[in-house]
């Protein structure tokens, strides 16, 4: 699988805004984003297909915690039915040395 996420700052919305690509998908997903007080927290917000399958459209975050210099952390969640977010995919990526 390849992918391509492609970030930046718009001035005008105040927002964080981007877009993500990936081979094994066909959705383009359109990013739109925070940063926390620290600085530390980038949350995306994004729509894309729901899971069920039926062509139906739901809510997704993308959240992008940097842990230090060499380290982020990066999680997945979707909101559910309840109006309650559920994380269904996490990582902890680091630089090589």
């Amino acid at each position: 699988m390849r992918s391509l996420v492609s970030l930046g700052f718009d001035p005008v919305r105040g927002k964080v805004v981007g877009s993500f690509v990936a081979s094994c998908t066909t959705h383009h997903w359109l990013y739109e984003g925070t940063l926390d007080a620290d600085r530390r927290v980038l949350t995306l917000d994004a729509e894309g297909p729901s899971f069920l399958g039926d062509g139906s459209m739901d809510k997704y975050q993308d959240i992008i915690e940097v842990v230090d210099q060499d380290t982020y952390l990066f999680s997945s969640q979707i909101l559910d039915g309840n109006g309650q977010w559920f994380e269904f995919m996490n990582g902890k990526h680091t630089r090589r040395k």
